[in-house]
């Protein structure tokens, strides 16, 4: 699947002695997903992404889950960010800013991106475990770290709440209704949304 100006779509593989991921993005999609990287927890807030982002999704990762989640974590989402970023070409005439916040029970999570073509993120995840179930809480903040600077955009995330599973699900959810702004086509944005021309 390649870009062409008719569809925002991109196809990325990667390989390394660490692992072999290949995703592919359709933005202008209906939020189906077929994801499968050996961590349930992640596959979780990979399709809860694709569902809320309208982001049509395919993963699928073979990592060294041996050693533990953090390659197959990291890769996954330089590969979808990268990804995004491809599909979005030279992001004429999207929307650029956006953000969301959502509840999920207790935790409340919010996300604020620009996909201007600046990497930044700053996170506030205060979670209280170690893991949700094989996926590392850390490895959260770091996937989201990475996503952003391939994507090329700016996030800034803060959460709170008592359940570490809400927590993470409603940031992703976050993130992807903040990614679905950002991301359309604005009708009255003619060219790149910068005063400088170009992004």
């Amino acid at each position: 699947m390649t870009r062409t100006l008719e569809t925002r779509a991109a196809r990325i593989e990667r390989t390394t002695k660490e692992t072999t991921v290949v995703v592919e993005v359709d933005l202008d999609g209906s939020g189906t997903a077929d994801i499968s990287t050996g961590i349930g927890m992640f596959d979780h807030l990979l399709t809860s992404f694709a569902h809320n982002s309208l982001i049509d999704l395919f993963v699928s990762t073979d990592g060294d889950l041996e050693v533990d989640d953090h390659h197959t974590v990291e890769d996954t989402m330089l590969v979808l960010g990268s990804a995004i970023d491809e599909a979005l070409g030279d992001r004429a005439g999207i929307t650029r800013y956006a953000d969301a916040t959502i509840p999920m029970d207790e935790a409340l999570a919010t996300v604020a991106i620009d996909v201007g073509g600046r990497a930044y993120a700053v996170l506030d995840l205060p979670f209280r475990s170690d893991r949700i179930g094989a996926l590392s809480t850390q490895m959260i903040e770091h996937s989201l770290e990475a996503f952003s600077r391939n994507l090329r955009a700016t996030i800034h995330v803060t959460a709170a709440g008592r359940n570490d599973h809400h927590i993470a699900e409603a940031t992703f959810k976050a993130l992807a209704r903040a990614l679905r702004v950002a991301i359309e086509i604005d009708p009255r944005r003619d060219g790149v949304p910068s005063t400088k021309g170009s992004l």
